[in-house]
């Protein structure tokens, strides 16, 4: 089946309309695994000769976000990449390259003797872990 359609079906499934701009924006964010900032995917359309907004990118990726289809990872107060593997991990930033990693839950152990605020649930933990170049 064309790679196109399956994306238009997920899409559906997640109660999104496939229109043209947000095929194509699924079509680099949601193709494989990997994180992509909202500027590299406004590149890589207009790279392919596609006609978009810089707005269009994020409220679109922001849609994706909030029908689960892409997490954010903030790096820092002015940097955020749009994550496909959505199911809870964490991450290696090289703040030198960009380079995001994934990082298996598995392979970092964490305690944490803190005691949350009444009324409240724990709700996830994500650990960035932040390396430079030598």
């Amino acid at each position: 089946m064309n790679h196109r359609i399956l994306l238009a079906e997920k899409l559906r499934a997640a109660g999104i309309s496939p229109t043209s701009q947000r095929l194509d924006i699924a079509e680099i964010t949601l193709s494989e695994p990997k994180h992509s900032s909202a500027d590299e995917v406004l590149t890589a359309l207009k790279k392919d000769g596609a006609r978009v907004s810089k707005a269009t990118v994020y409220n679109t990726l922001n849609l994706f976000c909030d029908k689960g289809l892409l997490k954010t990872v903030v790096v820092d107060p002015e940097r955020q990449y749009y994550d496909s593997t959505t199911h809870d991990h964490h991450h290696i930033y090289n703040i030198d390259t960009g380079e995001l990693i994934d990082v298996n839950p598995e392979h970092i152990q964490l305690s944490v003797d803190v005691k949350i605020p009444d009324n409240t649930l724990p709700a996830g933990t994500e650990v960035i872990l932040k390396v430079k170049c030598q």
